[in-house]
């Protein structure tokens, strides 16, 4: 290492810092999304798997709240964090994989750039985990390569089980892996090696909780996340959705430079080849599954996640390595010198917007209905109007609304969401007692009381409507009902459609 390279890496390190303590800023400020508090109510009740993903998201949960407590800050605090380890492992595979500090300082900021890392981090989804661990598994291989040694993948078996207890997405990790290994020569010994069956044994010991709460649960999560496209459900318009998705996850500048490392390792332009097919592969067998899901549904765009560690890399090579003809050159140069910065000022304007409106100008956007501005408003009024009805708990018809009420009323509260009941399996019942007195049910004006309600209680009263807002725009409108005179289980304990 030279040393202008070397004085590179305490910049680098300086830089994701500041980019870590400005989004534990924004965590701390920014309510909770829906989604944020149905993994906190999982982190309440530590299990083998749940009904949408395996635990991993309720662990990092649980463990940020054991530091910070149950606040916004809490929830979001390790999640954060981890964006150091997975910095680390980027700067590694880069480095390793392409050789050069420079390659590894790109694409270890090109990385904490994009919003997929920085809002990924920031909103705790089980793409946060996953990130890292596919961080740590493109290194792991990165080090099989480098050193030749087959206990390396046990290190690529362990980030493999990290990567699936945390979202059923890292099963393509496997058939990537086997990809790279045929296609380059001197890899197939591998084939005929005990490690990398010890690599797939430590993979499967750590995801055995998962399968063993399915089989529990009549593999009820396996067949909903695994049925979500169907082949007779062709909707090609979702394609559409794919490209500017990524572009805004990616952000734009990053985006370009990935593309162009892409079509660099396509045509050989840099690198090894086994260095140039493992990125690829790790990249290409996600995004051409997703391609197919786009074609019969909607892929969201924090899917993408696992791909972006080898997406990042490929676009460092294309930032630092590849030689370009001028006129693309000066695009790269663009790239590399604005990506940064563009990247940080869109995660700024994306957090003063979602808790503001006032970008654009206090009109819905599409963070209004997911973040949960208003909530600790709407929360108090909806206690009181509790504490004046006498109700001993309260109901909800989603499973985000319910967790909402659950994190924004006073702890403790009974609340439970009156359908979905395989939501949550493995917490707590409500008292039978609690659901037998009065009863709050909060749903949104306009919403029907389901039959399963209707049917179970003797009397039903809209007694106040409360608004959610965010500044002067009013997002929702609940309607609070008290339900009287319970006749039977008000809780709809039907099965899931998975199951019917």
């Amino acid at each position: 290492m030279n040393p202008n390279e070397a004085r590179l890496v305490p910049g680098t390190v300086l830089v994701v810092c500041a980019l870590v303590v400005l989004r534990l800023a924004a965590a701390a400020w920014t309510p909770l999304t829906f989604d944020e508090a149905y993994y906190w109510m999982w982190s309440k009740a530590l299990a083998g798997g749940y009904y949408d993903h395996p635990p991993m998201v309720a662990v990092v949960i649980r463990l940020g709240t054991m530091i910070a407590g149950d606040t916004p800050l809490g929830v979001r605090l390790v999640s954060i964090l981890l964006a150091l380890p997975m910095s680390w492992a980027i700067y590694q595979s880069a480095a390793i994989l392409f050789g050069g500090q420079r390659v590894a300082v790109s694409a270890t900021i090109l990385l904490n750039a994009t919003l997929m890392a920085a809002v990924g981090t920031l909103i705790v989804t089980p793409d946060a985990p996953l990130l890292v661990a596919a961080s740590f598994l493109l290194f792991s291989l990165a080090k099989v390569l480098e050193s030749g040694r087959g206990a390396w993948w046990l290190a690529v078996g362990a980030s493999a089980g990290a990567a699936l207890l945390s979202k059923y997405t890292a099963l393509f990790f496997g058939p990537a892996i086997l990809i790279w290994l045929a296609m380059v020569p001197k890899l197939r010994r591998w084939f005929l090696s005990p490690w990398l069956y010890l690599g797939g044994v430590v993979a499967l010991a750590m995801f055995a909780p998962v399968i063993r709460w399915n089989a529990d649960h009549h593999w009820v999560s396996f067949i909903k996340q695994m049925g979500r496209a169907r082949i007779e459900d062709f909707r090609p318009v979702f394609i559409a959705e794919l490209i500017p998705t990524q572009i805004g996850f990616a952000t734009p500048l990053v985006f370009i430079l990935g593309v162009m490392g892409l079509y660099a390792f396509y045509r050989r332009r840099a690198g090894t080849s086994p260095a140039r097919v493992l990125v690829s592969t790790m990249f290409w067998t996600i995004v051409v599954y997703f391609t197919w899901h786009a074609l019969h549904a909607r892929v969201e765009a924090n899917w993408f996640a696992p791909v972006y560690p080898a997406f990042v890399v490929a676009a460092a090579v294309a930032a630092i390595q590849v030689q370009w003809a001028p006129r693309e050159q000066r695009t790269v140069d663009f790239c590399r010198r604005w990506a940064a910065p563009v990247g940080v000022v869109l995660f700024v304007l994306l957090i003063v917007q979602a808790n503001t409106g006032m970008l654009s100008g206090y009109r819905r956007d599409a963070t209004v209905r997911s973040v949960g501005v208003g909530w600790s408003e709407l929360a108090r009024e909806i206690e009181a109007a509790r504490i004046r009805a006498g109700a001993n708990c309260v109901l909800a018809p989603d499973y985000g609304t319910t967790a909402w009420l659950a994190f924004y009323l006073p702890r403790g509260s009974c609340v439970a969401q009156q359908g979905q009941r395989i939501r949550w399996v493995n917490m707590r019942e409500p008292d039978p007692a609690q659901l037998s007195g009065k009863l709050l049910y909060v749903h949104e004006v306009g919403q029907s009381v389901p039959s399963s309600v209707r049917d179970n209680v003797a009397h039903i009263e809209t007694i106040a409507e409360a608004k959610r807002k965010r500044g002067p725009l009013v997002i929702e409108t609940y309607s609070i009902d008290v339900l009287e005179g319970t006749k039977g289980d008000v809780l709809d304990r039907s099965p899931p459609p998975e199951l019917e």
